[in-house]
């Protein structure tokens, strides 16, 4: 049975702290696989900076390098609304020869009982939490912690530098950052 993690997001833009609780996550659980899973449309956040398209795009090309990263893009192929337990649903369906493992930062994990159908979920996948600075939690039968090298990195302040002309070199791996240039995203979100 492959053991395969879940890393979803918005990814606008996927940056290095993605990456890295990716590695950690597969390393620290024996994963076989990381599979990023951009949402569609994202049902907890206000619409996306960047077009589902690019952001499709740009995490294809943060993973390029890492035989051991994927992107799954069935909530682009579904559309719509994203929920995690529908899109685990089809993923068991899909793969019964795999065991799912959806990666949370720890600053998630308090909010998990609020989630979508949050009982059926349980059922279908668990979790692994990453510790962040800042947020305790109460250990869950169903999240295993995994620990993280901290690094302050978000989306939204990748964002707000590209829009104040500031480099994100750096922060960001250097296909992502050359494809924010070329199609200038970002440029305008003041």
């Amino acid at each position: 049975m492959k053991r395969i993690g879940i890393l979803g997001g918005t990814f606008d833009p996927p940056h290095l702290g993605h990456l890295i609780m990716a590695e950690q996550a597969l390393e620290g659980m024996e994963l076989d696989e990381v599979w990023f899973l951009p949402s569609y449309i994202p049902p907890h956040k206000e619409d996306a900076a960047g077009s589902s398209v690019d952001r499709l795009a740009m995490v294809k090309k943060a993973v390029e390098t890492n035989e051991h990263f994927k992107v799954c893009d069935i909530e682009h192929t579904r559309k719509g609304t994203s929920y995690t337990v529908d899109t685990m649903k089809v993923l068991n369906e899909e793969y019964p020869d795999h065991q799912f493992y959806f990666i949370i930062g720890g600053d998630m994990v308090e909010h998990l009982p609020k989630w979508n159908r949050i009982d059926e979920l349980v059922q279908l996948v668990e979790f692994i939490g990453v510790k962040r600075p800042g947020y305790d939690w109460e250990p869950r039968r169903f999240v295993h912690p995994v620990e993280v090298p901290q690094i302050d990195i978000s989306s939204s302040e990748i964002r707000e530098r590209v829009s104040r002309g500031e480099s994100v070199r750096y922060l960001v791996p250097d296909s992502v950052y050359h494809y924010v240039k070329e199609h200038q995203l970002y440029e305008h979100n003041s």
